[in-house]
This record gives structure tokens, C-alpha cells and sequence, in this order.
């Protein structure tokens, strides 16, 4: 599968300083399907966890954006993923 980032997605690994590999490495092990999804897991090196929202389409997914959870999640260890 390919991996793009959107434009949003590209300005808010800047703003958090959140390495794009670390975006990758999360995404590669998730098995998503069609639609919207969210992805939430802790990243060694922060202290919140990371926020990743995307669009999958045939054999495409597109990181739409990505952020710290900074309300109520802090030192949260789990990985969800949604539809």
C-alpha cells in the first residue's frame, strides 16, 4: 500500500515536530480498510499520545492529519483503531 500525507497532514508533523517515520512505522503494522479511520497510539519520545486520521481508497492510504492527544490521555497505553 502507498502512503501519502495531505498538506494538513505535512503542516502538523512540523508544528508537533513529529518525524514522519514515526507516522509510517505506526501505520504499517495496522490493517485498515475502506474509509475514514483513526489511529491512536503511544510514540516513544512524547509524552502524549499521537493522533493519526486517515483515508484508505483501493491500495491508497492518505494520512488527512495527525496530532498529539493533549486532554485527559496522558501516559494512556493503547491502540485503537476506528471507523
Amino acid at each position: 500500500m502507498e502512503i501519502k500525507f495531505s498538506r494538513n497532514a505535512k503542516r502538523r508533523t512540523k508544528l508537533y515536530k513529529i518525524p514522519e517515520s514515526a507516522i509510517l512505522k505506526v501505520l504499517e503494522g495496522k490493517k485498515l480498510t475502506h474509509g475514514n479511520q483513526e489511529v491512536m497510539e503511544n510514540i516513544e519520545g512524547f509524552n502524549y499520545p499521537l493522533k493519526i486520521v486517515v483515508l484508505v481508497k483501493d491500495d491508497i492510504i492518505t494520512v488527512i492529519t495527525n496530532y498529539l492527544l493533549k486532554k485527559g490521555r496522558k501516559g494512556c497505553k493503547f491502540i485503537m483503531i476506528m471507523k
